[in-house]
């Protein structure tokens, strides 16, 4: 088998907290990741989901250099991220690129759009000076914009159309990785699916990667190839589309899932829905052995002592559980 395209290995990423005035001493970490392992494909889309302050964006952050990782293995094509120098990590920097959460923040306000998308082809000297208008116009049809708005500025659009400025930011260097990072969850609800059937269409046109963040189940079914379940800092299950939804093996994926509204009343009615117990523990303190076990519906004696391992419980379909409910 040929190596993955993004190899992530025991990611960790801790932030210090400190005490004190003038002379602060550290006195514990926030664990936001705490041992990812995960690894993405060439041409595979991978659904990154998980309740909020889980740690997925500080994952997406740590891949894309943005945020340092504390210890832990980042490689893309095999080339170990947290390693490169200044200079270095800058030449590769095509190959991997990011849509962030909010297109508002994410360009430039004093730029317009010809300058945003002109700024990295020429940084990179990917395209001739006399190639540029030319190859920037086809970049917004192929997104649904005109290329009569290139000589316009962020604030003229509208928050559907400055993610599809940001998408076409992030596809014009034609990178080996995109992560997207919750793109559709600043946007209207009658804007979200136009975005994400933009995303579909380009990821078979252009055989993406794409390491796709949600905290909405619905939406990474509808674009996702696999996905990896995240709770409190680690991965407690991954596994194809068909496998997580169809059979969860991790009660906090059975957990999420009864969250997903069903759009047939009776059905709806007559399913039994999971309730999680209590908040989701401080990534300060976390409980010993298994991190879910104070929420969770199934726990034994064994899963406050033993922290599961991420292991195989059905063909490639992985959980980190002591007692997985599929078997």
């Amino acid at each position: 088998m040929s190596a993955p395209l993004l190899d992530i290995n025991n990611l960790k990423v801790y932030f210090p907290i400190y005490q004190g005035g003038f002379f602060k001493r550290k006195m514990e970490d926030l664990k936001a990741v705490d041992g990812v392992d995960l690894k993405i494909d060439q041409g595979e889309v991978i659904g990154l989901v998980g309740e909020s302050g889980c740690g997925k964006s500080t994952v997406a952050r740590a891949v894309m250099c943005l945020t340092k990782a504390t210890s832990g293995s980042i490689k893309l094509e095999g080339d170990e991220l947290n390693k490169l120098a200044s200079k270095e990590l800058k030449s590769k920097r095509p190959d991997f690129q990011m849509i962030f959460q909010d297109p508002f923040s994410s360009l430039n306000p004093r730029m317009t759009v010809f300058s945003i998308l002109a700024e990295p082809l020429l940084y990179h000297r990917l395209v001739k000076k006399s190639e540029l208008t030319d190859t920037l116009s086809a970049l917004l049809e192929e997104v649904g914009l005109s290329p009569r708005d290139m000589g316009k500025y962020p604030h003229e659009f509208s928050g559907g159309q400055l993610q599809r400025i940001a998408i076409a930011k992030a596809l014009s260097l034609r990178p080996k990785l995109i992560i997207a990072d919750e793109p559709v969850s600043a946007l209207d609800v009658s804007i979200r699916s136009q975005i994400l059937n933009l995303l579909v269409r380009l990821i078979k046109e252009h055989s993406l990667t794409l390491l796709f963040i949600s905290h909405d189940l619905s939406v990474i079914r509808h674009i996702s190839d696999r996905i990896a379940v995240m709770y409190l800092g680690r991965i407690v299950e991954t596994g194809s589309n068909e496998q997580v939804y169809s059979h969860p093996s991790h009660p906090y994926t059975q957990a999420l899932l009864s969250a997903v509204p069903v759009p047939d009343p009776d059905l709806e009615k007559a399913r039994k829905r999971v309730m999680l117990q209590g908040e989701p523990p401080s990534p300060i303190n976390p409980p010993e052995g298994c991190s879910f076990h104070p929420r969770c519906l199934y726990a034994l004696e064994k899963c406050s002592k033993i922290t599961p391992e991420l292991e195989p419980k059905e063909n490639d379909h992985m959980a980190a559980c002591h007692f997985p409910l599929s078997l």
